[in-house]
């Protein structure tokens, strides 16, 4: 099973002073590419995840590029369906590179972590756009989300509080830490 101590003995839960993907702040970071370059856990995280959205039949599994991508495709491995990518164009998420859905095809769409839950929200609402009906999230990890962040079930193989902030109110920024950003869409030269 998937647990924190995978993550501590890849050095995939860094610690520090962290912009996440959010924009929010926090002293922690998970960076799951880091467990997932490791083959054998993320057939181990795919297979869990899968047994988790089995229950809602979906046709196909959606991930966002970039984190989702390599757990999205485990995911879709165990379930044995096709594995797909929404990834941005012109600020928007939309299916490209030939992927096309069927109207009410049902769709699991598939994270590496919840933090604000935007991002998959925001693919969420590609594959509607795209003819799909989304069934249900998840991601290997939930930092703390409300129970209601989703218009459908949501499911994570670890649930984790971790403390975030705007960074307005960030403690770390007061202190006059320097900030890292090792999430894609602060990568360097990317837009904030």
């Amino acid at each position: 099973m998937i647990s924190l101590a995978d993550f501590e003995e890849t050095g995939a839960l860094l610690t520090g002073h962290f912009r996440l993907s959010s924009g929010l702040h926090s002293d922690r970071y998970l960076q799951c590419a880091r467990l997932l370059m490791w083959p054998e856990r993320a057939e181990r995280a795919g297979q869990e995840l899968g047994t988790k959205l089995a229950e809602f039949s979906p046709a196909a599994v959606i991930s966002p590029a970039l984190g989702g991508v390599v757990i999205g495709h485990e995911t879709a491995r165990a379930l044995k369906l096709p594995a797909m990518f929404v990834e941005r164009k012109d600020g928007l998420f939309a299916l490209r590179r030939g992927f096309s859905l069927e109207p009410g095809q049902p769709i699991v769409v598939v994270e590496d972590v919840f933090t604000t839950g935007k991002s998959t929200r925001e693919a969420a609402a590609a594959v509607e756009a795209a003819g799909g009906r989304v069934v249900a999230v998840g991601s290997i990890v939930d930092r703390g989300l409300p129970p209601n962040a989703f218009s459908v079930p949501s499911r994570s193989l670890l649930a984790l509080s971790v403390p975030s902030w705007p960074e307005a109110e960030c403690p770390l920024c007061r202190e006059g830490r320097p900030v890292e950003s090792p999430g894609s869409r602060f990568a360097a030269g990317a837009a904030r």
